[in-house]
């Protein structure tokens, strides 16, 4: 059975300054979306499912719709009203409900085992051919989670920090543990983050970090579901609470109900979290379709 990519894509890029999923970054207009899918179709992936808000859906049917020939392509809704039963949205409530509750909103258009991506993350070829080939081995049961992992120090913006799910993994390469740090960034020299106590911790930059690129069988929807109903039942009245998909994923492994394979990609991870982080990632693009890892043009190849 051929795996689906699910694409987040309902950020708001308020850092970015706009929405940064279907800026063209490529030498012939592509987005970082494009590459991903293309990397999608290149590793056997048989369906595309993106994860939009309904005021961006024309956008996205006309932009990444002309991949039908090619890729089963289909369209879920984060709205915050999807909520479960009983359940209504405050009336000061703006953000969307995190990552995990993008995932969740796919449920119906997804049967089979699939990959998720963030849509403005460039992950490379490598990662999907791991990944694919992960999942198109016999499951032994269905608690076998993956992740493919990237190196700290390849994951930073030089115009600000980030956040990043920093992992800690055993000899055997399953994950023991992820811990979300918020605020990292190059300081005095070397890594550090910003804890909730206001002081900065030095890091090695050789940390494994989750950049939301999971590999899940169908069966994860129903842990999801559960961990949605407990999240909200707590949280329906913070405006700024958000159900992550990683906070998820650690607390299934933290009640044994979950092991997760940390995979490894030969490719780097770059990505547009700022708006002064275009022009890198531009010129990467360029450098990786000079060294004929990438068509000139995505377009002409696959459509």
């Amino acid at each position: 059975m051929k795996p689906t990519l699910l694409i987040l894509a309902a950020g708001m890029g308020s850092r970015y300054g706009g929405l940064k999923q279907i800026d063209r970054l490529g030498p012939s207009g592509e987005t970082i979306t494009d590459y991903s899918i293309f990397d999608a179709i290149r590793a056997n992936f048989g369906k595309v499912v993106f994860v939009i808000r309904k005021d961006t859906e024309a956008d996205f049917r006309e932009i990444f719709g002309r991949y039908a020939s090619k890729i089963q392509i289909e369209f879920a809704y984060q709205e915050l009203d999807k909520l479960p039963d009983g359940y209504t949205v405050p009336a000061d409530r703006v953000k969307p409900w995190g990552t995990g509750h993008a995932v969740l909103v796919a449920r119906d258009k997804i049967n089979e085992p699939f990959v998720v991506i963030n849509a403005d993350d460039f992950y490379g070829a490598g990662a999907y051919a791991e990944v694919a080939k992960h999942l198109s081995k016999p499951i032994p049961t269905q608690d076998l989670y993956s992740m493919v992992g990237f190196v700290l120090e390849n994951t930073l913006s030089d115009f600000g920090h980030v956040s990043r799910g920093v992992c800690d993994v055993d000899s055997n390469g399953y994950l023991k543990k992820i811990t979300e740090r918020t605020q990292i960034q190059r300081k005095d020299g070397g890594i550090a983050f910003r804890d909730t106590d206001e002081s900065w911790y030095s890091l090695t930059g050789n940390e494994i970090v989750s950049m939301n690129f999971w590999g899940f069988p169908q069966s994860f929807f129903n842990e999801l579901q559960i961990k949605f109903e407990a999240f909200i039942a707590t949280a329906i009245n913070n405006p700024k609470a958000e159900f992550y998909l990683p906070f998820a994923v650690d607390e299934l492994i933290a009640e044994g109900k979950a092991k997760v394979n940390v995979l490894t990609s030969p490719d780097s991870w770059f990505g547009v979290t700022y708006r002064e982080d275009r022009d890198t990632t531009v010129a990467k693009i360029a450098d990786l379709v000079k060294q004929n890892k990438y068509p000139q043009s995505i377009f002409d190849s696959i459509i």
